[in-house]
């Protein structure tokens, strides 16, 4: 049974992805099992990757429905281009940011909102996608 009266109908048990909005967390996306409603806008999750803090049981936490997005589907890339959009998988979640070149095995990931720089290996990034009026858009840059 889903829980209607959303932005979107989820249901117990359906995998998604919470966006951060708490400050140094900002721009990241986690993991999260839907666990059940609560009121109308809001919902009890449990993050795949994220521990309570006694450092025992995974978190749960009620997020409001805004802060929710389907889990992305998949898309097979073998390499990135340059300012192409990714999530890199760092911290426990997905991190926003823009490819900026790459260095042998590994891409160097800019993050706009904290003016990082760091290096991934391709099989921590994935292709940015927006969740949009109910469906996935991506980008990718096609170069000149």
């Amino acid at each position: 049974m889903g829980f209607e009266g959303t932005a979107m109908a989820y249901e117990s048990g359906d995998l998604v992805e919470i966006c951060s909005k708490e400050e140094g967390f900002v721009g990241s996306y986690y993991s999260a099992l839907i666990i059940s409603a609560v009121e109308k806008t809001h919902f009890l999750v449990e993050y795949k990757t994220l521990l309570a803090q006694d450092g025992k049981r995974l978190l749960r936490e009620i997020v409001c429905a805004d802060d929710i997005r389907p889990y992305p589907p998949a898309i097979q890339v073998s390499k990135f281009g340059k300012f192409d959009r990714v999530d890199a998988y760092d911290n426990d979640g997905w991190w926003v940011g823009t490819i900026t070149k790459r260095n042998k095995s590994k891409y160097h990931v800019y993050f706009e909102i904290s003016g990082e720089g760091i290096e991934y290996p391709v099989s921590k990034l994935r292709v940015h996608q927006e969740w949009k009026n109910g469906k996935w858009e991506y980008l990718l840059d096609k170069g000149p």
